[in-house]
């Protein structure tokens, strides 16, 4: 086995990192824009209740294929890695368009999903050095969420009139992105000639996932990350229930415009992260993660579309400026260990984790008959004292 530990140190605005962010703004785009259609699907045919479940069976993979998807990005160029999930999510916008359960074909675009993450990330770490890495991560982070900010709110106007072209643009985004991936630098596999016996790859990321749970640095990233996107997929959630109860607003739109404001929040928040926060100093990203729980909190507060407007971008700068510097700590201790990809995949596998908690805490809840208003109250008091006491962790380690 070879372990090519090598970053490229690439410029920011190379056609291989203009490449990587249009791939990844365009499959982005269709996974928001398919699970709004989605929603639309199960509430028009009565079954509010399996919206919770949608995100479960986008999740499920994620978790289950942990072990495996990390290996596959160390293991081969990940830009074609990246082609093959982009072709496997396409296979599961054309199953959903087809009338297979949406069940069903959200979890097979989960596979491609669970496959892409792990790739798309660990190819940032061979591509430039961590003195560009925070950046990079912020262009990706920037990427991503204009593509979900305009991912939902094209797929809630889509869905309030057409169905049928909502998924014809998916379809395409998927198509296009495939396409884009053909332009991404084919860099040598990390672990080339890696064994992929199931086994020994379970063996192997029991390995990795203790290795960065031994390492504080890692340890504090994953922690970090796993509650800001289990929160973050939760509240996207708790909006289809909430924006009816609070803003008297019964249709797709409105949700979907509120997500896509969060995702104007992130941008701003990943742009303040890399001009504000490096690794050297990453602690200060712990700020946003404890405003975050404080900014969910004042939904519980708001009566008016104006404000819920105001209170998700705020919620997204918080949120941006919290992950975006912890996602680029745990590239580069993983790049410096096991691989970056063996470290998404763990990544992974945390955050999937802590979204099907989250998620099962807010379907537990609704199953109580909790109003959603209590919900939001429970909610953001959790998330401040969990990134509470993560920061008393962290800097009375320090």
């Amino acid at each position: 086995m070879t372990n090519q530990r090598i970053s490229h140190d690439m410029p920011l605005l190379s056609l291989g990192m203009m490449s990587v962010l249009i791939a990844q703004f365009l499959s982005a785009l269709a996974d928001n824009a398919i699970l709004i259609a989605a929603i639309a699907i199960v509430k028009a045919q009565g079954l509010p209740n399996l919206v919770p479940m949608l995100q479960e069976s986008f999740v499920v993979p994620f978790i289950l294929l942990a072990p495996f998807v990390g290996q596959l990005a160390d293991g081969f160029p990940k830009g074609r890695v990246m082609l093959v999930a982009n072709i496997i999510k396409l296979a599961g916008a054309f199953a959903m368009v087809s009338g297979v359960n949406p069940l069903t074909s959200y979890a097979l675009i989960g596979i491609g999903a669970a496959m892409y993450s792990p790739a798309k990330y660990g190819i940032l770490a061979q591509m430039f050095g961590s003195a560009k890495l925070v950046r990079a991560n912020g262009m990706m982070e920037g990427s991503t969420i204009v593509a979900i900010l305009l991912g939902v709110i094209l797929g809630g106007w889509l869905a309030d009139r057409s169905l049928h072209a909502a998924f014809v643009g998916v379809v395409s985004a998927y198509t296009l992105a495939a396409f884009a991936n053909l332009f991404i630098p084919a860099l040598p596999a990390e672990n080339a000639g890696a064994s992929f016996h199931p086994w020994l790859l379970l063996k192997k990321f029991l390995a990795a996932l203790a290795l960065l749970f031994k390492n504080p640095d890692a340890r504090f990233s994953l922690l970090g990350t796993s509650v800001f996107w289990g929160s973050g997929t939760t509240l996207r959630l708790m909006l289809f229930a909430w924006v009816p109860a609070a803003l008297l607003i019964t249709d797709n739109q409105t949700p979907a415009n509120l997500m896509g404001a969060v995702s104007i929040g992130i941008v701003l928040g990943a742009v303040g992260a890399g001009l504000w926060i490096s690794l050297a100093n990453v602690n200060r990203a712990l700020i946003g993660g404890l405003l975050l729980g404080v900014a969910v909190l004042t939904l519980a507060l708001i009566n008016t579309l104006t404000f819920a407007y105001l209170a998700m971008i705020a919620v997204g700068i918080c949120g941006g400026s919290f992950v975006v510097p912890l996602n680029a700590l745990l590239q580069e201790r993983g790049h410096e260990s096991i691989g970056a990809g063996n470290a998404l995949a763990v990544q992974n596998f945390a955050e999937n984790i802590a979204m099907l908690v989250f998620v099962g805490g807010y379907s537990l809840a609704t199953e109580m008959g909790v109003s959603i208003t209590l919900t939001i109250v429970g909610f953001g008091l959790v998330l401040l004292g969990v990134i509470g006491g993560l920061a008393w962790f962290r800097v009375r380690r320090g």
